[in-house]
């Protein structure tokens, strides 16, 4: 069977080139991803590497959208191959059925890592520049109210748990909370 796999990195990303080239692929199934490829923690990448048996082709538009890093893509690969899974790679033009193209893959992937390692230390650099400027402020804080409430209640036992107080202060993150559990503590002595 030929399996197609998408990812677009944000919800606002349209898929349809990738829908298209893959469809001129005669792809029989597609699994699509809005997330980040910065790890395969995808639900429908999991799925896709699941579902795929011996004698079947993944096909994606390119090595990125599978993988942002060497390691991961190469990862991959050897799963897809230990299944008895093909893997063709339309951008780089990559087919892992012949030894070309397992080398050729390993070359991209070091390129693309390597390439996604060059965008954010130019946006490290940018925002170094921008502070500098004062034209960034970095990101707002989350405004939350009635914390020092809450974290007097979680504190005394009264809100059993850390969870519980997350979701009375509006479904805040752990790591959003336990920040402002450590700030607080420190302005309270």
């Amino acid at each position: 069977m030929r399996v197609g796999y998408i990812r677009c990195s944000t919800v606002v990303q349209n898929e349809s080139r990738q829908v298209v080239m893959l469809q001129e692929q005669n792809v029989e199934k597609i699994f699509m991803d809005k997330a980040s490829g910065k790890n395969t923690d995808r639900k429908a990448f999991k799925e896709m590497m699941s579902f795929v048996r011996e004698k079947d082709t993944v096909i994606c538009e390119s090595i990125s959208r599978i993988a942002r890093n060497t390691r991961d893509l190469l990862s991959i690969i050897s799963e897809l191959t230990e299944k008895g899974v093909e893997f063709i790679s339309l951008k780089e033009n990559i087919d892992t059925t012949t030894p070309q193209g397992r080398f050729m893959l390993t070359v991209f992937a070091a390129l693309a890592e390597l390439e996604r390692e060059n965008i954010l230390e130019r946006q490290r650099e940018g925002i170094e520049i921008a502070k500098a400027e004062g034209k960034y402020k970095g990101r707002k804080p989350i405004a939350v109210d009635n914390f020092e409430e809450v974290y007097s209640k979680w504190k005394s036992g009264e809100i059993k748990t850390a969870r519980d107080a997350m979701r009375i202060l509006g479904g805040i993150k752990p790591n959003t909370f336990y920040r402002r559990v450590k700030e607080h503590e420190a302005s309270i002595g």
